[in-house]
């Protein structure tokens, strides 16, 4: 299994470097609709979500998406307005009110979980595509890390209740990773990061990658599941890869948004 995961990351990484770095961003929207659309399928296969609520949060997924991509400013409005949209669908679909709440929650979650944290990494590619990779070797770093820090020194757990095989150890690992990787990229890949600004930035991500894996450990310990899917041989999936990444990329928004670091001095 371990053997398996080295080769298909060996495949899939040259790729999708190259597929970030020299393809024009409209490429990155089409990525990242098709991902979305794997993962929320995924998360609604957890919580047996069929049926116009299944068909219609997808469709939604692709609008939330597709609006952030025109204008940032629009995430929220168009968010806002698939949420309305999801609860007048149940209201006409089921005439019963009984168990609105539990039929509503998880599709609507769905959303906000996934396409509406994606949306993003949009504007992350906007300030040129070097950030998309920043990111994800941040936090693919961060749970590389984690995992072998975990496996190699880890004894006390993290959060046995809703991870078991987290643990301490591999937490100070994920943020160690992220604050490593971070300072080698602003050295190699992003000079506009001061080593300060790279160090502190690695360790938000870091520890954010530790929060995203567990907020889906959270879903998939409730759904009674392993993986969220199997697409990816040895690595589970669509949600399994990109848990991380779906809170790491907000923080990263975020943080180079108020500081301007992106658009240099």
């Amino acid at each position: 299994m371990h053997f398996k995961r080295l080769i298909v990351a060996a495949i899939l990484l040259p790729l999708f470097y190259l597929y970030i770095m020299y393809l024009p961003p409209r490429f990155f929207l089409f990525l990242l609709l098709g991902v979305s659309s794997i993962a929320i399928t995924e998360f609604y296969s957890m919580y047996h979500v069929k049926g116009i609520l299944k068909y219609a949060c997808l469709f939604l997924g692709l609008i939330v998406l597709g609006f952030s991509y025109l204008s940032m400013e629009l995430l929220f409005a168009v968010t806002a307005t698939s949420v309305m949209t999801v609860m007048s669908i149940r209201l006409f679909s089921k005439k019963d009110p009984l168990s609105s709440l539990q039929d509503i929650s998880p599709p609507i979650l769905g959303l906000l979980y996934i396409p509406a944290l994606l949306a993003f990494q949009i504007q992350i590619r906007e300030l040129g595509p070097e950030w998309i990779i920043f990111l994800y070797a941040l936090v693919w770093t961060s749970d590389s890390v984690a995992y072998y820090a975990g496996k190699g020194f880890g004894k006390r757990r993290l959060y046995s209740a809703v991870s078991p095989n987290k643990t301490i150890a591999g937490a100070v690992g994920s943020i160690a990773g992220g604050a490593l990787c971070s300072l080698f990229l602003s050295y190699a890949f992003i000079q506009l990061l001061s080593p300060s600004s790279a160090f502190i930035i690695g360790i938000m991500i870091g520890a954010t990658t530790i929060i995203g894996d567990l907020v889906e450990s959270m879903f998939k310990r409730d759904a009674g599941i392993k993986d969220s899917g199997v697409i990816i041989p040895g690595h589970g999936g669509i949600l399994d890869k990109i848990d991380g990444v779906l809170f790491g990329g907000p923080v990263l928004y975020f943080l180079l948004s108020f500081t301007g670091i992106a658009h240099g001095p």
